[in-house]
């Protein structure tokens, strides 16, 4: 079944912020309104520092919500984010606009359509895979599931969870990544 097919299927009339991002123009009107403000109420609401109702949530009610509905606007930064890292990622996203990243999304159908010969490929590398424990991509149904189920298709595969950290686990933990990263490396 195609990606977007079994999207559509796990989220009935819901919005999926992947299915959103689906429609060219839709998204990035949304985003390029005031990109500091997005930069700024996503960079926290996905991270493990938002309150509960200020998070992210990638599966809504609502069919017609936005990415951001129901975001927080944090008052004061977390301490991962500094004011230079937001005027950095505003001037590149004012320069480059969404569409760039939002097209890998739009072409999650195609890359099944090429690299199906691969379906059952395992990944035999030795892997680490980070992820915090307050990621709200982990909300998406079956997504708990299939990190269990990632030992299957990736024999040699290591996973660190960091408790309290949410989707940007490289800059909410930068030292503990790093750390993870390096032993990782001395261990091969």
């Amino acid at each position: 079944m195609r990606p977007t097919d079994a999207m559509r299927r796990m989220v009935g009339d819901h919005f999926f912020y992947q299915l959103y991002f689906q429609q060219p123009g839709v998204a990035e009107a949304e985003l390029e309104r005031d990109i500091r403000t997005t930069m700024r109420q996503f960079l926290y609401a996905a991270s493990g520092d938002a309150a509960p109702s200020e998070r992210w949530r990638p599966i809504l009610a609502d069919p017609n919500a936005r990415l951001l509905a129901g975001t927080g606007d944090p008052e004061t930064l977390p301490g991962w984010l500094t004011e230079a890292d937001l005027d950095f990622y505003t001037t590149e996203f004012q320069r480059t606009g969404f569409r760039g990243g939002l097209n890998w999304y739009r072409n999650f159908d195609r890359n099944w359509e090429l690299l199906g010969a691969f379906s059952a490929a395992k990944i035999t590398q030795p892997t680490l895979f980070i992820w915090g424990d307050k990621d709200p991509v982990f909300d998406i149904p079956s997504m708990r599931t299939r990190l269990e189920r990632m030992p299957d298709s990736i024999p040699h595969l290591r996973k660190l969870s960091l408790a309290g950290c949410g989707h940007w686990v490289q800059q909410e933990r930068a030292t503990e990544v790093n750390e993870a990263m390096i032993a990782f490396l001395q261990s091969l």
